[in-house]
């Protein structure tokens, strides 16, 4: 099991994600593709990276806008698989020509 990181590594480490906040235990993201099968897309390319973490995101998908949020269920929050599950999304969603909200 990961280990969970305390407040000043989640907060260090977010500052190199722009477009995704704290929301209690989760990292949380909007991220809003050009069209809906970029979106499709982003959500597939994310699910390959996920499936290859073995670290899996909650999605919600609507038309082209998608919200991601991300914690490490077995240990009860924040981990660096979160970190590094965003990090990838985020790459995904540029490859998509899709920005992230904030």
């Amino acid at each position: 099991m990961s280990r969970l990181l305390t407040d000043d590594e989640v907060s260090r480490q977010l500052a190199d994600l722009p477009g995704w906040s704290r929301e209690g235990d989760a990292l949380v993201a909007g991220i809003e593709a050009p069209d809906f099968p970029a979106a499709i897309r982003l959500v597939t390319a994310a699910a390959d990276e996920a499936e290859q973490m073995n670290h899996h995101p909650d999605i919600d998908i609507r038309w082209r806008t998608t919200r991601w949020r991300l914690t490490t269920h077995d240990a009860g929050g924040l981990t660096q698989l979160d970190i590094e599950l965003a990090h990838r999304i985020s790459t995904a969603a540029r490859a998509e020509g899709a920005v992230l909200d904030g």
